[in-house]
């Protein structure tokens, strides 16, 4: 069904086309300028690192819904093979992996989502084809990496994990970061825990994936007046979930990805950091989130390391 037209007015309201040319395809990306790479730079201040990707393997939160986003599925394709024939020699083994490129921790590609026939910049969705997005790959990401700030609006809330259906307000933003004594600056990639994700890491898959606390509607003015480069949340669908708006299937897709341009990130697990940040109070550091370049790949999987 056709969005309504509130929706489409505020995707108008912050779009970002031809704001960095005709012919971008990075979107929000383009505000990682050089100073904001020296911002990330400068908040690793102790050397401690944070793995922020759940694990790559079987058990991941795909379940079946999405048809072909199977969980990482690991063959072996060689197991100490001797190349010579000498097995006193150099031995090798090697594996390979299926999956569904936003199965685990990943970026959508800008080609990931439209609508009306569009995605970013006003490119064709036709340019999608059976050979992957030939405009909006995620190969043109290039490096993301620049000042990372935690929201946690869980804890803002006094809670370990938001209710499902949670919908997450620029409001809600606003107060996280002032909670934290953050603010947030052009180039920014901010991180939203909910604290979802530990219904994944205790097994309950199925919760995990139905019932979603994240960015509402009523955030997506924040992020465009914030001029934030991306966010990822800590839950399967990204915003919040069931969807606001019986009229409106995932809104908030449609516009982050088709008006603004604005890189999402989805499965990422903050739960480590978030304890390590409300111990020192320190919600700022660096953030290395580079996803592998697959070529025309509508996702791109990545294993994000943030450094204090």
């Amino acid at each position: 069904m056709p969005f309504p037209q509130h929706i489409l007015d505020l995707g108008a309201k912050v779009s970002n086309w031809g704001r960095w040319g005709v012919n971008d395809r990075r979107g929000t990306l383009n505000l990682i300028d050089s100073a904001a790479v020296q911002r990330g730079a400068a908040a690793a201040r102790t050397g401690k690192t944070f793995g922020l990707s759940i694990p790559f393997d079987e058990h991941g939160p795909q379940l079946g819904f999405i048809p072909g986003r199977v969980n990482p599925t690991r063959t072996m394709v060689e197991i100490v093979h001797s190349y010579t024939g000498d097995s006193t020699g150099f031995c090798s083994s090697d594996d390979a992996v299926t999956m569904g490129v936003q199965a685990a921790t990943h970026w959508d590609a800008l080609g990931h989502g439209g609508y009306d026939g569009l995605l970013y910049n006003g490119v064709s969705a036709s340019t999608i084809d059976d050979t992957g997005s030939t405009e909006h790959g995620i190969e043109h990401f290039g490096p993301v990496v620049s000042r990372g700030l935690l929201l946690d609006v869980a804890r803002l809330h006094g809670v370990d994990m938001l209710e499902g259906g949670y919908a997450i307000t620029g409001d809600d933003l606003d107060a996280a970061a002032a909670s934290a004594d953050m603010v947030v600056m052009p180039g920014d990639i901010v991180c939203i825990r909910t604290g979802r994700i530990q219904l994944f890491r205790q097994g309950d898959r199925m919760n995990y994936l139905i019932q979603c606390a994240g960015p509402s509607t009523k955030s997506i003015e924040w992020f465009r007046d914030h001029d934030v480069a991306a966010v990822a949340t800590d839950t399967l669908t990204f915003e919040v979930f069931p969807c606001e708006y019986d009229d409106a299937w995932l809104p908030v897709h449609a516009i982050h990805l088709r008006d603004m341009g604005l890189v999402q990130g989805q499965n990422w697990d903050y739960e480590e950091l978030a304890a390590d940040c409300a111990n020192d109070g320190v919600y700022e550091f660096l953030l290395s989130a580079t996803p592998l370049p697959l070529t025309r790949s509508t996702g791109g999987a990545v294993a994000p390391i943030a450094v204090k």
